[in-house]
């Protein structure tokens, strides 16, 4: 804990209106809050959508329009001096005693408008797994160049850690995402009667939605009463919805959008399926899990295999297997047992990962940025 008053504590993400860093940065402020620390969000976007995680009333969120495209290297240096110089006054203003930063370019800006700063306890978080994920030039060489003045850094897995170099690995914590079981919602209008595998999550390339198509193409004609359901917006939408239509699948695969309404959409499903090529935590297995289904997904090398275990409560499947996933999925389709025993063990993420354990990690992690601030050595 950190010594004297509660103390403020100001953090750094990108919006608070969908993604996991956004869940959990209102997570944790919410904890903070209720133990009496004054706590500040400032976001890289406008305000102009609204939080759809609900924010603990005394906690300040203060939306900065930093978030702009640029045309060409010269003028995304010129925005990039723009956004770290309002950075740093915002950081400034709300006076923290603890400055905690969300996604790798936050966090590098967040470094750099310390350097300016009297010296703040920073911490540092990777959401993903840097390995399986590049930010490009400049950034990349500014993360290695950065990340040894962060005080902490958290990662969310053990193998995120090993990406980075031994100095920053002495100041790095490896701190899951909590699970907390998301509340049911409104029911969604739709065929009755008829069994659904499952995905919620951003279409992004990453997230593999082309080879979860084509798994459950290979195996559709044997399970004329199961429907796959993609929720989620994102860039690749349009090719996945033209996919589905050369395929002639566009009654059994579906695609409902974006949804707030996460514990409704899960309650609805028979089997949920993460085909993502990389992870840092997905949240979207873990609730899934949490509300008692049985879960198939890539074993890719962060992530999954720390929330499953590979038949006890869910199956993993090498990673960008399509015959394996179509093999995984069709062993679930048919096998009602075998769904409802994965399903009756899944809900123990809840205790595996309860938010009690994961804040008193965080616990741990601002302690040992409050010391290395002040010139002690980590233990």
């Amino acid at each position: 804990m950190i010594e004297g008053p509660p103390g403020n504590v100001t953090l750094v993400v990108n919006q608070l209106y969908a993604g996991g860093a956004a869940r959990v940065a209102v997570n944790l402020s919410r904890a903070w809050a209720e133990m009496g620390r004054s706590v500040t969000i400032l976001t890289t976007d406008n305000g102009q959508v609204p939080p759809s995680f609900p924010l603990h009333p005394s906690v300040a969120h203060r939306p900065l329009g930093l978030m702009h495209n640029s045309r060409n290297p010269l003028e995304g240096l010129w925005l990039n001096l723009g956004r770290l110089a309002r950075l740093r006054k915002a950081i400034a203003d709300t006076r923290p005693d603890v400055l905690i930063s969300f996604l790798d370019k936050n966090n590098i800006l967040c470094l750099l408008a310390g350097r300016t700063l009297p010296r703040i306890p920073t911490l540092v978080s990777e959401r993903t797994d840097p390995s399986e994920r590049t930010i490009g030039w400049p950034w990349e060489w500014l993360r290695r160049w950065t990340y040894p003045m962060a005080d902490c850094l958290v990662v969310q897995t053990l193998h995120a850690k090993g990406f980075f170099s031994p100095a920053v690995q002495a100041r790095t914590r490896v701190i899951p995402n909590p699970v907390i079981l998301p509340p049911p919602g409104p029911a969604l209008d739709g065929p009755r009667g008829r069994h659904h595998l499952t995905t919620l999550g951003r279409m992004d390339p990453v997230k593999g939605h082309e080879m979860l198509i084509d798994a459950f193409a290979a195996i559709e004609g044997r399970f004329p009463d199961w429907d796959l359901v993609i929720h989620g917006d994102g860039p690749t939408r349009r090719a996945m919805e033209a996919k589905v239509r050369d395929l002639g699948l566009e009654t059994r695969i579906r695609f409902p959008g974006a949804t707030f309404e996460v514990g409704a959409r899960l309650r609805e499903a028979d089997v949920f399926v993460l085909t993502s090529r990389a992870e840092g935590f997905p949240n979207s297995l873990a609730e899934a899990m949490a509300c008692g289904l049985p879960v198939v997904s890539f074993d890719c090398r962060s992530g999954p295999s720390e929330l499953i275990r590979d038949g006890v409560d869910g199956l993993l499947v090498p990673p960008l297997d399509v015959p394996a996933l179509a093999a995984a999925l069709a062993r679930l389709m048919d096998d009602p047992g075998l769904r409802a025993r994965l399903g009756a063990a899944a809900p123990d993420v809840l205790e595996r990962f309860s938010e009690s354990s994961v804040l008193a990690q965080w616990e741990s992690a601002i302690q040992l940025a409050v010391l290395t601030a002040r010139g002690a050595q980590p233990s």
